[in-house]
């Protein structure tokens, strides 16, 4: 069951949001403002925010802001301004999509189900581009590694090493192999390399280099991660 937040200091227009929006299923959640509505985001599984512009405390604006620094959450912004710069602002801010009020119920649970179906395809995509092993999670589609939490820097050339051998687990690739892969040109017998990229691989990723947790070497075939 999918979490929708409404936040609007206006509580005739969170009880027919509610409404319509418990009738198809979802489960509703309401703050009357930003700062109830931020709590809420922090200790509660959201999937959708529905997000007035003007409010007390903290308006709709600051407060998207603020979501954006912590979630990628789904944002639909209303607002009772009709001015193109005002939708602009609100869609610049990390919003992603806009109504003016007053609005069709309807439409709005239309947008909602758009965008919570837009968000579970892309939640798949993420998912299918990253790679989990042990306590490295490897991000193709963001070019990003992380060990134990931390950010690890990789050139260009190690990071697609590193997914080459972490795509294929258990698979032993030879340096002729990892070479022509990541390289796209013909391997040179006497060419050192590739081992030179795989030992400062493993001084990035390796707590005891010498005794390697990830890439593991196969002597006299090349190198895989179990």
């Amino acid at each position: 069951m999918h979490t929708v937040l409404v936040v609007d200091d206006d509580s005739e227009i969170r009880d027919v949001i509610h409404v319509y929006l418990r009738n198809e299923g979802y489960r509703v959640v309401e703050a009357t403002d930003g700062l109830e509505a931020l709590n809420v985001i922090q200790t509660s599984s959201i999937q959708l925010v529905i997000l007035d512009v003007m409010m007390p405390q903290m308006d709709g604006i600051k407060t998207c802001f603020k979501i954006r620094e912590i979630s990628n959450i789904p944002i639909i912004m209303l607002s009772a301004k009709e001015e193109d710069i005002d939708k602009i602002t609100g869609l610049t801010t990390g919003a992603d999509d806009y109504m003016i009020k007053p609005f069709n119920p309807l439409e709005l649970l239309a947008r909602v189900k758009a965008q919570l179906r837009r968000q579970s395809l892309i939640g798949k995509e993420e998912y299918h581009s990253l790679i989990l092993i042990k306590d490295l999670v490897i991000d193709k589609s963001k070019h990003s590694v992380k060990l134990k939490g931390n950010d690890i820097s990789l050139t260009p050339l190690e990071f697609a090493i590193l997914v080459l051998l972490a795509s294929h687990p258990g698979q032993v690739f030879g340096a002729d192999k990892i070479y022509e892969s990541v390289w796209k040109e013909p391997y040179g017998y006497s060419d050192n390399t590739v081992m030179v990229h795989i030992r400062n691989l493993r001084e990035k990723l390796e707590e005891f280099p010498r005794d390697p947790q990830y890439i593991k070497t196969v002597w006299g075939v090349g190198y895989r991660i179990e």
